[in-house]
């Protein structure tokens, strides 16, 4: 799925649990969120950049792995190149419906 930021990809779902592929492109960064029904697990597997969660931003590189927790406010920054993440949603709600959107920065719809 194609996004302003980047690209997603769905690898595996089952019941609770949903396994994604996502590429931040360089300078982009995903809009600051929350999700209400789910926790985040993220693996970085290529590139670099910056996470951030509940007010705290972190370097991110090929080997960091980060746990967003549900209800967290967070989101991820590509660095000076694309930054690749590997993430795990855990929860009872793992479709877009449960993004509520702070801040965008390609103005689509904030909760």
């Amino acid at each position: 799925m194609e996004r302003p930021w980047g690209w997603y990809e769905d690898l595996l779902s089952g019941p609770g649990y949903k396994l994604k592929r996502l590429l931040v492109r360089q300078g982009c960064r995903l809009s600051l969120q929350r999700h209400r029904h789910r926790s985040e697990n993220w693996t970085v597997v290529a590139g670099s950049g910056q996470l951030l969660c509940d007010g705290h931003a972190v370097d991110a590189k090929a080997g960091s792995t980060f746990h967003i927790p549900r209800g967290s406010i967070h989101r991820a920054v590509g660095g000076p190149g694309d930054l690749l993440i590997i993430e795990v949603q855990h929860g009872s709600t793992l479709e877009e419906s449960d993004i509520e959107r702070l801040e965008d920065d390609f103005g689509r719809v904030i909760n």
